[in-house]
């Protein structure tokens, strides 16, 4: 039997809610949150998208989708527009000034990493995020893929 910390699933469930709660804690010592960023970042090198394909995009409930933007609109970062090919529905873009947020959530984002890895050294980091990307998308596709036939 082994013992749980040592567990490769309990391990990473720590070092997500670690993770998580610095993310917060770092992104709302500049007044964002996590989302913000997720959100800016996508607009700004995908393009404009409508609510549901941007909630899609960044992994965020339509729900919370819904009050990050209305947070973002506010605050100038972002811009509803209405849908050219459907009028009830609105199209979000990045505003000039949601880019220069998006430049300092970005350094913030950096440091937010460079706190969680420091034990790491350039090679650890990159090797942890490849893995990472590989479980990542390896259980995204599972919960994608049609149940098997029976």
């Amino acid at each position: 039997m082994e013992d749980v910390e040592h567990l490769p699933s309990w391990l990473l469930t720590q070092t997500a809610g670690y993770a998580g709660r610095m993310v917060s804690a770092r992104f709302a010592d500049v007044g964002a949150r996590g989302y913000h960023y997720r959100v800016l970042s996508s607009l700004a090198m995908k393009g404009p998208a409508s609510q549901a394909d941007l909630g899609r995009r960044v992994g965020i409930h339509l729900s919370d989708m819904v009050k990050a933007l209305n947070e973002m609109a506010a605050a100038g970062f972002i811009r509803r527009v209405p849908n050219p090919d459907d009028r009830r529905r609105n199209i979000i873009m990045i505003t000039d000034q949601g880019r220069a947020r998006t430049e300092q959530l970005a350094r913030q984002a950096g440091s937010i990493q460079d706190e969680l890895l420091e034990p790491l050294d350039r090679a650890e980091r990159e090797q942890l995020t490849t893995l990472l990307t590989k479980l990542y998308r390896y259980h995204r596709m599972q919960e994608s893929a049609p149940p098997p036939m029976e």
